[in-house]
């Protein structure tokens, strides 16, 4: 899926997305990553969600961000209550969603100066 949307000059967005890669700014990755409009952590080391751990989630917290969005691969998945704790204790605002709807919701936050960041999974090869 190509996204559109007006370039703000120095964010990171999402400009593309599929089951196997995010594009941002225009360049491709293949692996699951963090990205923020001033950040991108490219070794959160999750390789999907059966991989996904308290420590990712920890990963995640020490961001900081107001709102963390989690894409889960293709499909919509939600992670167990126990490994999410390090969010609601930290009382962070998260929503759990698919990848692609993740990459959607992360450029209209970002472009609207919010504090976010979206934890993108991509699904494993097969």
């Amino acid at each position: 899926m190509k996204l559109n949307l007006d370039q703000v000059a120095g964010l990171n967005l999402v400009t593309a997305c599929g089951d196997q890669f995010v594009a941002i700014n225009g360049e491709r990755y293949e692996s699951s990553l963090i990205v923020g409009p001033q950040l991108l952590d490219k070794a959160w080391q999750v390789s999907g969600f059966d991989a996904l751990t308290e420590e990712a989630i920890l990963a995640l917290r020490a961001h900081q961000a107001v709102i963390t969005l989690i894409g889960t691969g293709k499909r919509q998945r939600f992670p167990a209550p126990r490994l999410l704790r390090p969010l609601i204790e930290a009382q962070r605002g998260f929503e759990i969603m698919d990848t692609a709807a993740a990459c959607r919701t992360y450029n209209i936050l970002a472009g609207e100066g919010r504090s976010v960041i979206a934890a993108l999974m991509l699904d494993p090869s097969s």
